[in-house]
């Protein structure tokens, strides 16, 4: 898939960080599963990472580090994981098995810890989404990549969803002319209503181990697939507002936002929230040749100038070894990918981590936030 999210790229876009993809450490021998360890338990996609694990012969697991003894007996009860696997402390565990890479399941606060003390080992890190709670630790992540020349990936479902890629292809191809305005929708129930564990809960509703609450938690996806259909071009501005539908659950943090994107010629309303009847995670696509709107994972409809008509599009699969983060992971590891402007990539998350913060200060005071490019 990272052929088809780089394919209509800027040049210039592709020298913002190439020291840091042009000499990331020495690949993983073709072949050879990738050595992963866990870093941290209290983020519930742990729970999807280790249903996936037996499965996938791409990666191999080596070590699992989470303070919290208790939390940890529970996923090697869960799992049927071997005791030996378990560390309290991530620092002795990095060094007695220097893996291939971290996969890391922290709150997003700790995520800027758990990077730097990996890459002053030489190992990679894949977080989940978002990178990171504010521009600071982001550009601090940035500098540590690039000092230890290791690569950061940010892991987003989305990612994976092939209906996005064809969306993404279709508007590099210029199939859609122009883009113009971009919709997305994402969000659930909320945490509470659908029965996230008590751990997670905690953090995920904490507006400073989250940077937020829903704003962050679902905006990320759509500030993700926008900056990615933008060609990583950094806003002109950002204006959001914050709702707390339901404060008695969430007293501390928004539980539904709304967030304006502005470029010089194009806008993307991003919709995230916690209070949505049900689980959706969708995308409208405007240009001024058509446009397309996905529907699920691996569904989208489509509308072309002159055509009368939406259609449904046939939508192809992602390519082997690219339609989920494991293999993904273990493609950039081998050599096999190079995810310089793509919706893992470190270029492109700095941009949204930038969008966040400035939805989460607009909302806060109520003005336009104003950006330009971060420095190098």
């Amino acid at each position: 898939m990272h052929r088809i999210l780089r394919a209509a790229l800027a040049p210039a876009l592709a020298l913002s960080l190439t020291p840091l993809f042009a000499s990331a450490g020495a690949p993983v021998a073709a072949n050879t599963p990738v050595r992963v360890a866990i870093i941290g338990l209290v983020h519930d996609h742990a729970l999807g990472l280790l249903h996936a694990l037996p499965t996938n012969s791409s990666v191999q697991l080596v070590g699992i580090a989470e303070p919290d003894t208790k939390l940890a007996e529970q996923y090697e009860h869960r799992f049927h994981l071997d005791h030996a696997l378990f560390y309290t402390d991530m620092n002795t565990m990095m060094d007695k098995l220097h893996p291939d890479a971290v996969l890391v399941y922290t709150d997003i606060l700790d995520h800027r810890k758990v990077i730097e003390a990996a890459a002053q080992r030489g190992i990679p890190s894949m977080v989940e989404k978002p990178l990171a709670t504010t521009v600071e630790d982001a550009l601090a992540i940035r500098k540590t990549a690039l000092e230890h020349h290791v690569q950061v990936l940010v892991n987003y479902e989305t990612t994976w969803y092939s209906s996005n890629a064809e969306a993404i292809r279709e508007a590099n191809d210029g199939k859609l002319g122009t883009i113009r305005r971009v919709v997305v929708h994402d969000g659930h129930e909320g945490p509470k209503e659908i029965g996230v564990s008590p751990t997670f809960f905690g953090w995920l509703t904490d507006p400073v181990k989250n940077g937020a609450g829903a704003m962050f938690d679902f905006g990320c996806y759509g500030a993700d697939l926008m900056t990615v259909l933008m060609h990583d071009e950094t806003p002109v501005s950002v204006t959001a507002v914050a709702l707390q539908d339901k404060p008695n659950i969430y007293p501390k943090v928004e539980d539904d936002a709304t967030i304006i994107v502005r470029y010089k010629g194009a806008e993307a309303v991003l919709q995230p929230s916690w209070a949505w009847s049900f689980a959706r995670k969708d995308m409208e696509v405007y240009g001024d040749k058509g446009y397309v709107v996905t529907e699920a994972s691996d569904h989208m409809r489509a509308r072309y100038v002159p055509e009368k008509a939406e259609s449904q599009v046939n939508v192809p699969a992602l390519e082997n070894g690219q339609q989920d983060s494991l293999d993904y992971l273990a493609g950039v590891l081998h050599g096999q990918i190079q995810p310089d402007h793509d919706l893992t990539s470190l270029p492109t998350n700095m941009i949204v981590v930038q969008i966040l913060a400035a939805a989460r200060e607009s909302a806060k005071t109520g003005r336009t936030v104003m950006l330009k490019p971060l420095a190098e």
